[in-house]
């Protein structure tokens, strides 16, 4: 068996519903394996209900649910289940959505489920995530944009692809921001990590993965960085095997 994968950038372009631009992708994604049941990892999400982050995770799981439905497939949670590595275990497809990465990191280690999930993809069974769902299919988090609001016991992620993604790249900063832009910060990246790779993955984009074969999708170009060359920019539709 090998890896399938669909690591998206984004869940939501302005003035869209939620995860509307990638439902087609995400639709042909389950149906070329026929899945008919997506297990959810939904913590990243911090912050959707005041009150818990169980009932946080519970309005994440809410919202992926309604768009699934429609596409015809059905979701179940992990952090419903009595034993989450369990459910991983049975999964027939695997699903980590986005927000904040370093809370997922942590409770994917906690749980037991980021090994568990390595094991999975990398047997077949198909795995997809958006922002930091996509984060965490890299070696690390370390190029994830989002603020360190828990302690990991590591930046270890699934180690599903060789190179590391920054979702949501921009190529500037907004009007009046004096900070560095994202590339410099993806520079900085390099210079203490010298043999890897960056890939900048734009909004409305996404990287699908094939055993062997690895193409850009989407309607924005990809932005390549590595360590003392320039960075290259490569068109929707290219095909991006030779960095696995």
């Amino acid at each position: 068996m090998h890896k399938k994968l669909l690591l998206i950038s984004n869940s939501t372009m302005a003035g869209e519903e939620y995860l509307a631009w990638p439902q087609p992708y995400i639709s042909d994604f389950l149906n070329s394996e026929k899945v008919k049941k997506v297990t959810f990892v939904p913590y990243a999400g911090v912050g959707l209900d005041e009150e818990s982050l169980e009932a946080s995770y519970n309005v994440y799981t809410e919202r992926v649910q309604a768009v699934f439905a429609k596409l015809g497939f059905e979701i179940e949670s992990v952090h419903q289940a009595a034993n989450p590595v369990k459910m991983i275990q049975e999964a027939e497809s695997i699903a980590v959505g986005g927000g904040n990465t370093f809370h997922l990191v942590a409770k994917m280690h906690e749980t037991g489920i980021m090994q568990a999930i390595k094991e999975k993809a990398e047997t077949g069974t198909t795995y997809m995530g958006w922002s930091a769902g996509s984060n965490v299919a890299c070696p690390s988090l370390m190029t994830t944009n989002d603020m360190p609001i828990i302690q990991p016991e590591s930046f270890d992620c699934l180690n599903l692809i060789p190179f590391q993604i920054n979702p949501h790249y921009l190529d500037a900063n907004p009007e009046g921001h004096g900070g560095e832009t994202r590339e410099q910060r993806i520079e900085e990246f390099l210079v203490v990590n010298k043999n890897m790779k960056v890939l900048g993955l734009r909004e409305a984009s996404l990287l699908f993965v094939d055993g062997p074969l690895m193409k850009l999708l989407g309607s924005r170009p990809l932005r390549f960085f590595a360590f003392g060359a320039a960075p290259e920019e490569f068109a929707p539709g290219s095909d991006l095997s030779r960095f696995l």
